[in-house]
């Protein structure tokens, strides 16, 4: 995972590789923001067991899920052609 900081908080952007990096990312910035697990799964209508498998980076988690969890805890996904940063 590479980061546009250094600092022990969840940078505010970052290129994601893999599922597991996206899961440390998401617990990094939740933890940052002192957001509960239990905080998403009551808001996120999902059960613990999903953030959990999110957080650990879960390949085959739904994607919909995936996406309306980032967009809950204030994250959002942005595609581009590689190298145009």
């Amino acid at each position: 995972m590479q980061s546009d900081t250094t600092s022990k908080s969840a940078p505010a952007s970052t290129k994601i590789r893999s599922s597991q990096e996206l899961g440390e990312f998401i617990r990094q910035y939740r933890t940052s923001q002192k957001i509960l697990q239990a905080d998403i799964v009551g808001l996120a209508n999902t059960g613990n067991r999903f953030i959990v498998d999110l957080e650990k980076g879960k390949p085959t988690l739904q994607l919909q899920k995936v996406l309306d969890v980032l967009d809950l805890i204030g994250l959002e996904v942005i595609v581009q052609r590689k190298g145009s940063r």
